[in-house]
């Protein structure tokens, strides 16, 4: 079967729902975030390059976040964020 045969398919991503890792995320997220404005960064760019390009230098080193967020799968944290976007509506 060619991929051009299952264009009409709808592809399922599996992922764990796990109650932690969403609290990772949020504490990871937000450790990042203050990381990134103590050293006067704007954290939704430095973020969003981060997680578009996948290059961890969009992050700072400051309060070790760089390490922090590469611990985390990019696709969780993109999960995280759009879970929360629609929640919040």
């Amino acid at each position: 079967m060619t991929v051009k045969d299952n264009l009409d398919k709808t592809a399922l991503f599996r992922y764990k729902e796990i109650e932690e890792e969403t609290s990772t995320v949020r504490v990871v997220l937000n450790e990042v975030y203050e990381a990134l404005q103590d050293k006067g960064y704007n954290p939704f760019g430095q973020i969003v390059g981060y997680l578009m390009s996948g290059d961890p230098t969009f992050i700072t080193n400051h309060k070790n976040a760089r390490s922090l967020i590469t611990r985390i799968e990019r696709d969780i944290i993109l999960e995280e964020l759009i879970k929360h976007y629609f929640q919040a509506e």
